[in-house]
């Protein structure tokens, strides 16, 4: 309690809030002064008037922070916080990419560097992804990075031609198995199934609703008995915002790791050093914000 109090004296005395992502620990989403998916914690980025923004997720989406946000300091508590997903795809792998696809429109998922986003004709998340997809003319050929299943169920749901890129989120591309939801589904056989569309196609075609972080935490709030398959850090938030609900995860040992290397003692730290601060160079920051504000356009 002490560091937690600490922590809330550091933010009134220096003008900065905290974010954190639906996969981040209990005790951060607890703490923190908004909690949601990259969408929402986009948003939230680009209209705040803190100082500083203490970002609790990984790497992209304090990146996201600083170039829709130039004038706060963002800081990331843990400065080798990751995504694998990300590095699936550089700035160059793009280039050579569209190279293969003159004439093609780039759709980039969030989860992406901001070098990538700077070579991107439109960002999206898996929230808005479908709705991304129906902007585009239904006859242009969509080049979509770096996550295959998402890319590939957002062809599926908007009916458009998308050639996706080879990336995935490890987690939810293998953390996964059929012969585990059929044994859930004959213990629980009243309860529905939901599933992140970063997951693998065989799961995606079984699930009865295909959501993002946030579309989870408006459907739990209607549905008291679900499985869900997404990274097991958000189910045990919604647990404990619904304990007297019955949440199963697909597998509780799915997990980000670099999602749950934040720790209370972390944002602490940021705070009183203001250390790890993201910064964006300007010729890079413009052109990925191209891209974001494209996203934001859609999204309001």
């Amino acid at each position: 309690m002490e560091m937690k109090e600490q922590i809330k004296e550091l933010c009134r005395q220096k003008n900065a809030i905290i974010l954190a992502h639906n996969y981040q620990a209990v005790e951060i989403q607890k703490l923190a002064d908004y909690t949601g998916d990259s969408l929402q914690l986009s948003l939230l980025a680009s209209q705040t008037e803190a100082g500083i923004i203490v970002f609790c997720g990984v790497r992209f989406m304090a990146e996201t922070a600083a170039i829709l946000n130039p004038r706060a300091k963002v800081l990331l508590p843990v400065e080798d916080a990751g995504c694998p997903m990300a590095d699936m795809i550089s700035a160059e792998q793009l280039r050579k990419f569209k190279a293969h696809y003159p004439g093609s429109v780039v759709v980039c998922y969030v989860n992406s560097s901001v070098e990538v986003k700077a070579e991107s004709d439109i960002c999206c998340t898996s929230s808005n992804a479908v709705k991304v997809l129906q902007s585009i003319p239904e006859d242009q050929t969509i080049l979509f990075v770096p996550d295959q299943n998402l890319g590939s169920w957002a062809a599926r749901q908007s009916g458009r031609k998308v050639i996706p890129w080879v990336g995935y989120c490890p987690v939810h591309h293998w953390g996964f198995e059929r012969r585990v939801l059929d044994k859930l589904r004959q213990k629980y056989p009243d309860f529905t199934f939901i599933a992140h569309p970063e997951c693998d196609e065989d799961i995606l075609e079984v699930a009865d609703e295909v959501m993002s972080t946030s579309g989870m935490m408006r459907y739990v709030q209607s549905h008291d008995k679900v499985i869900i398959a997404t990274d097991s850090g958000m189910t045990d938030y919604l647990k404990y915002l619904y304990p007297d609900k019955h949440l199963v995860s697909l597998n509780p040992k799915a997990k980000c790791q670099n999602m749950a290397k934040t720790t209370l003692q972390d944002v602490l730290q940021a705070l009183q050093l203001e250390r790890y601060q993201i910064t964006v160079p300007e010729a890079i920051a413009v052109r990925a914000l191209s891209s974001l504000q494209r996203m934001l356009e859609l999204s309001v």
